[in-house]
């Protein structure tokens, strides 16, 4: 699965708005479509935030793996 999908469904199971997420990125929610559409790369500061925010580790959210682990604790 590649990353814009990957984002998509983690935001869609937790019942959030692209403007919510958008909101936690600090950019537009057009730019935050535009990373779930693949229009844009993400930036990998926003996958870490991401990765945080839904506790799932950065290969998960990349589609490096499709095992589920949590987000590493420092």
């Amino acid at each position: 699965m590649k990353y814009n999908e990957r984002i998509r469904e983690i935001r869609e199971e937790r019942f959030l708005t692209q403007q919510k997420v958008a909101d936690l990125l600090h950019v537009g929610q057009r730019t935050y479509a535009d990373y779930e559409s693949g229009k844009i790369r993400i930036p990998i500061d926003n996958i870490m935030i991401l990765a945080r925010f839904y506790n799932v580790s950065m290969d998960y959210i990349t589609g490096a793996s499709n095992v589920r682990t949590k987000y590493p604790k420092e």
